[in-house]
């Protein structure tokens, strides 16, 4: 069953690839579906959907926009030292450490590093909090740090949910660069899937950019409108059912129903499907719907 919330990684090429490599090197999942686009700005452009312990992933080989970054991560909460310890080694192969592997006041066992395709991660024991094993996480940095605890009441306005309990913590006095009051780590129930946010005031040279986004599935044309309504806040960012909110983050809102066309779909109702979904902004799920039979 597809989650309702789940993050998207725009790789250059060979999504497929990259996901079967996920999948090896986590030993704890499996590719759940791979679709084909043809004829896109870009060329064809493979979708593959991808499960990695609980959290599902949709990665897209769509050609070169820019470079992926740590304002996106994904924050894996391991049971002992030694699973850890054999994630971190694959993980590490040919990518960058940001944080080396070791004990921090926060975590007896704990590291941040980018991988050798560009994806961060950021890996921890999970102290036996009942919490998932792997949740997206957002760093808002430059022009939106500091902006972290208004994003978490503005998603939840639109999504629902809590922070969770125990699960949110503010910068204190002498954490420079960092700002006091501002906010550290807020763990959050949203759409019923668990995301992490945390503001930093330290000189990052990135911000959140097209290559990783949020996909929100919704069950009907009512619920695009509202999502759409609610996140989209940059009209030059609109482009076939992408948006842009107003904290920088990039989000994908589209029904549940177009991803199951599409895995059903015979090349030409595949042909049709993409011909329509381009010129679209917001998606119009009539449109598709009429694309898909035929009429």
């Amino acid at each position: 069953m597809r989650q309702k919330l789940i993050p998207h990684i725009w790789f250059e090429q060979d999504a497929r690839k990259i996901a079967d490599w996920y999948v090896e090197v986590f030993g704890n999942g499996q590719v759940d579906g791979h679709v084909t686009l043809h004829n896109t700005p870009s060329g064809d452009a493979d979708i593959v959907t991808v499960t990695l312990y609980d959290q599902q992933f949709q990665f897209l080989g769509g050609g070169r926009l820019a470079e992926r970054n740590p304002s996106f991560s994904y924050m894996v909460a391991l049971p002992d030292v030694k699973t850890v310890d054999a994630l971190w080694d694959r993980l590490s192969e040919g990518g960058e450490i940001l944080m080396p592997l070791e004990e921090y006041p926060f975590s007896k066992r704990f590291g941040f590093l980018k991988d050798q395709h560009g994806v961060s991660w950021q890996l921890m024991l999970d102290g036996g909090m009942e919490i998932q094993t792997i949740a997206p996480s957002l760093m808002f940095t430059r022009e939106v740090s500091g902006r972290a605890e208004e994003a978490v009441d503005y998603y939840r306005s639109l999504l629902g949910g809590e922070v969770m309990e125990n699960h949110i913590s503010y910068y204190g006095p002498g954490q420079e660069p960092e700002v006091e009051g501002t906010l550290g780590y807020a763990r959050v129930k949203l759409a019923g899937r668990e995301i992490v946010l945390s503001d930093s005031a330290d000189a990052h040279e990135f911000d959140f950019n097209l290559m990783q986004s949020l996909i929100l599935y919704c069950k009907d044309q009512k619920e695009i409108d509202r999502a759409w309504a609610h996140l989209s806040a940059d009209p030059e960012s609109e482009q076939c059912g992408w948006l842009k909110d107003r904290f920088g983050v990039s989000w994908q809102v589209t029904p549940f129903e177009l991803e199951q066309m599409m895995e059903e779909a015979t090349p030409e109702q595949m042909e049709r499907l993409t011909e329509a979904i381009m010129p679209m902004k917001k998606i119009d799920l009539a449109v598709l719907r009429d694309a898909y039979s035929g009429e």
